[in-house]
């Protein structure tokens, strides 16, 4: 993992992606940064729907922008409201970052630089389904095809 990261640019990032937030049914604009293991920076903003439950999260916008640029572990995130403070990300979505960051995966918190572990406890993740089932380790086009 990335021993240190810069947090000031990473939530400029983020609040970059925010500024691009399509929220004009709550009003409520969230962007999204986290580094990659290789160096990359990735960033998404929260999209909404008429329908609501289609509503997309901006960690969803993130996770989809890194595996369409060549997938990797998520290092460090952090997550800003149309504001640009500092936000927690929700149930689902700290779900959604276990799986592409793992445990260590650090966040900027109102309480500070905390790893995923201590905002996610006792996680359900792809090492819970066992050996020969499909996670992010056993995937992709070459093993699919």
């Amino acid at each position: 993992m990335t021993a240190r990261a810069d947090w000031e640019a990473l939530r400029e990032a983020a609040r970059e992606a925010m500024s691009h937030a399509y929220a004009p049914y709550s009003g409520y604009s969230v962007g999204a940064a986290a580094l990659v293991d290789d160096g990359r920076t990735v960033s998404g903003c929260n999209v909404e729907n008429a329908s609501y439950g289609l509503s997309l999260c901006a960690e969803c916008g993130l996770v989809s922008q890194l595996q369409a640029t060549g997938g990797g572990r998520l290092t460090h995130f952090v997550c800003v409201d149309g504001k640009g403070d500092v936000l927690m990300p929700c149930g689902r979505c700290r779900q959604l970052l276990y799986e592409f960051g793992g445990p260590g995966l650090l966040l900027e918190t109102a309480a500070g630089i905390l790893p995923l572990s201590d905002m996610l406890p006792q996680a359900f993740g792809p090492e819970k389904l066992g050996p020969g089932k499909l996670g992010p380790d056993t995937l992709g086009p070459e093993k699919l095809g």
